[in-house]
């Protein structure tokens, strides 16, 4: 585990968190509180668990996503689509006066429960009501089905990437859902500080849908479609702002990266492959001609990446200070000494796997880390703590509810 925590209070240290998110978009908005100090209560169906559990691969029974986005969690079990349920939902927020509440549901189903944002804020004044959504609470598409998998369609994604004379590509990770997610995290933490500076310490509603989300991470082509008309179109691994800026192949059945994003590392470059009088040459001087003649460039790279090992083509591209880097796998990764030496790689004590190592918390803060402080919650572990310990719920309700399948 990641004790660096030590000395200083986490940032959200006293911060409580609902999370009643299912799946990516949700439970990682509350996996990034959690990591910074958030106590989270992770809401689950008694009736199988968060989707989540279900969702990729597993080592043996178990399974291995819901150990990375549920770190630093406990959890409750509690059928939200039941009357009681939500009976019950609203006896835990007016007792636990969280701080924020995560729902994924589609638009309307909380208030449908009776357990809406007019509901929650009456409970709990202060509390922030984040809804995740595929479309967002308002708007023509609300009501629609909103998986990540549309958003990256809907968004221009998919139509700008994939080989230019291939198919329109989507992403092999739940991109939209992630986005969204880094998006309703910077909501959330605007909100608290709202929160802290007003008066009355009212919360509001972030309302985060993944559609817009990813929408807005290509923001600038928006721009240049309503300035000049341009569709973004698709270049495989080419960049329409700079050249050279490719995959390039080596010897050994490898690849390297290389992107002259700068004139002076495009310089550099030539120099390092030897070619250094293209630089003088009109076709290759400037970065808007390398662009009009990006084939006979990436042909001039590609010759003599081609004669190379990938070590030794890296080893010569980095000694000159050209920007290049080795095209990585995860096997690669998992031992990058980089990663390592800054502690973005975890290995957590886990009860299931023994240890297993995952991404570390994001940002790194100097003086108040982040830390993963409890590995991913067998499904109900925190019942005793929130229904008795919180609510002071007796032994026989509590066997009434389980045996009702309420919890």
């Amino acid at each position: 585990m990641n004790e660096s925590a030590g000395a200083q209070p986490m940032p959200l240290s006293g911060v409580t968190v609902i999370d009643c998110g299912q799946l990516i978009a949700g439970p990682m908005i509350a996996m990034l509180l959690a990591d910074f100090g958030a106590d989270v209560i992770k809401v689950e169906n008694p009736a199988g668990g968060d989707p989540l559990r279900s969702f990729g691969k597993r080592r043996g029974s178990v399974p291995l996503y819901w150990k990375y986005l549920s770190r630093n969690k406990r959890s409750i079990t509690l059928a939200l689509n039941r009357p009681e349920g939500q009976a019950l939902f609203r006896r835990v927020v007016s007792a636990v006066q969280p701080d924020v509440i995560i729902e994924s549901f589609r638009p309307g189903t909380l208030e449908r429960w009776g357990i809406g944002s007019d509901c929650l804020s009456e409970l709990a004044p202060g509390v922030i009501l984040v809804r995740v959504s595929g479309f967002g609470q308002a708007g023509p598409y609300r009501d629609r089905p909103g998986f990540g998998t549309l958003a990256e369609a809907m968004s221009g994604f998919a139509h700008m990437t994939g080989q230019p004379d291939g198919p329109p590509t989507l992403p092999p990770i739940p991109l939209a859902d992630c986005v969204a997610a880094l998006y309703a995290t910077v909501g959330v933490l605007l909100a608290l500080r709202v929160r802290e500076a007003s008066p009355d310490g009212l919360g509001q509603v972030v309302d985060a849908a993944l559609f817009e989300s990813l929408f807005a991470l290509l923001g600038y082509q928006l721009i240049e479609y309503d300035q000049l008309g341009l569709v973004a179109r698709r270049n495989g691994n080419r960049a329409p702002t700079s050249a050279p800026r490719n995959l390039y192949p080596t010897a050994d059945g490898l690849w390297v990266a290389v992107a002259a994003s700068t004139q002076s590392i495009a310089e550099r470059l030539f120099a390092a492959i030897g070619q250094k009088h293209l630089i003088d040459d009109p076709r290759f001087a400037t970065n808007e001609a390398r662009l009009e003649h990006v084939d006979e460039v990436d042909a001039i790279v590609t010759a003599w990446t081609s004669q190379r090992t990938r070590d030794e083509a890296l080893a010569d591209l980095i000694a000159a200070e050209v920007a290049a880097a080795p095209v990585a796998d995860m096997a690669d990764l998992a031992c990058d000494p980089h990663l390592v030496a800054r502690g973005a790689i975890a290995t957590v004590d886990d009860p299931d796997l023994g240890t297993v190592r995952m991404p570390g918390v994001l940002p790194q803060l100097s003086r108040t880390p982040g830390a993963i402080r409890r590995p991913a919650p067998s499904q109900g572990d925190a019942n005793h703590d929130v229904y008795t310990g919180i609510l002071g719920v007796a032994e026989p309700e509590l066997r009434e509810l389980r045996d009702a399948g309420v919890i």
